[in-house]
């Protein structure tokens, strides 16, 4: 795995900025009563959070077995991987937190209890680093099982979930929200594997303000060859059709069993280029630095602008999108 000749040139670095909040600038008055002749306070101001200019992404390619406390060890070492490296947003596959399992029973038996405690212990990991997570996992909610990502940003704050929508397996319900949450400072949003496939699920939040799609997956093994050239093209219409990055952490190919996944996790630009792409079997971090102003999403706004028959059709839908 190597940059692609259209890796953004070091010249380009990645600049700090402020995430998580606003910037509060005081007003300072003097001691003592004031009178009509002295200023008086003033309150605070709210400063919006500055926008990074370039972000450091990275999606780790990972397979994870059965075993909660194993994945969620290997998890963490990645986590510190990244963090060592100044990452600023981490993505991992698919379910990888519990493992990837096409039987409810599996999910089921290690319980939600146990799973929660998992999450917990990620984002301890979190908390205190300028790194934000992306993590495959799976939720309860109301006695409904779901396949979904938690979204945990920089210093441990949980921004919320995103629920796999259509799903190719039969043991979570459908998702029924479309967040766009800030993720480092910038509006993402997100899908899961059989998503791909659904260009609304990524047209409706990029139209609402998302420049980022984190798409986690676990798809298509090596032995269903005649797919591979599509799997590779829908994440890639994804980005350049919307105008924005997408960041694909898909699990690794398993060579004992080359039923499960096939790798390939990749970073792409909005104008369609992979700057960054990992091969089948290799597990670790497939990291690339992305300048936020390539991600115009102007092809996303068309829908909403251009006098079309659909115009008001995209306007509708744009409403489902929540902003977290």
């Amino acid at each position: 795995m190597g940059p692609s000749e259209l890796e953004l040139p070091e010249q380009f670095p990645r600049r700090d900025f402020l995430a998580g909040g606003s910037v509060a600038l005081s007003v300072m008055v003097g001691s003592g009563i004031a009178t009509s002749d002295e200023p008086q306070a003033q309150p605070s101001v709210q400063r919006a959070p500055v926008p990074p200019e370039f972000l450091q992404v990275a999606a780790c390619q990972l397979l994870t077995g059965t075993d909660l406390t194993a994945n969620t060890e290997r998890i963490l070492g990645y986590i510190d991987q990244a963090a060592g490296q100044g990452v600023d947003v981490l993505l991992f596959p698919e379910a990888c937190l519990c493992g990837y399992v096409s039987d409810k029973a599996h999910y089921e038996a290690l319980g939600a209890e146990a799973i929660a405690a998992a999450e917990a212990r990620v984002i301890a990991a979190v908390a205190g680093r300028q790194i934000a997570v992306v993590l495959g996992s799976v939720h309860w909610d109301q006695g409904a099982l779901f396949n979904s990502l938690l979204v945990i940003d920089r210093g441990g704050v949980v921004r919320g979930r995103y629920a796999k929508t259509f799903l190719a397996e039969s043991w979570p319900e459908n998702g029924r929200t479309l967040p766009v949450f800030e993720v480092a400072g910038v509006p993402s949003c997100f899908i899961i594997c059989h998503d791909v496939r659904y260009p609304e699920l990524v047209r409706l939040p990029a139209m609402a303000g998302a420049q980022i799609c984190y798409f986690s997956s676990h798809e298509s093994g090596l032995r269903l060859r005649h797919k591979l050239s599509a799997y590779r093209a829908m994440p890639i219409s994804r980005a350049t059709e919307n105008g924005i990055f997408l960041v694909m952490a898909n699990a690794s190919a398993n060579p004992q069993d080359l039923s499960g996944s096939h790798g390939n996790s990749k970073v792409v630009h909005p104008d369609g280029n992979v700057l960054q792409e990992s091969d089948h079997f290799t597990e670790g971090l497939v990291t690339q630095q992305i300048r936020l102003a390539d991600a115009n999403r102007s092809i996303a706004q068309r829908c909403e602008r251009d006098p079309t028959l659909l115009r008001d059709w995209f306007r509708q839908g744009v409403c489902l999108v929540s902003r977290g």
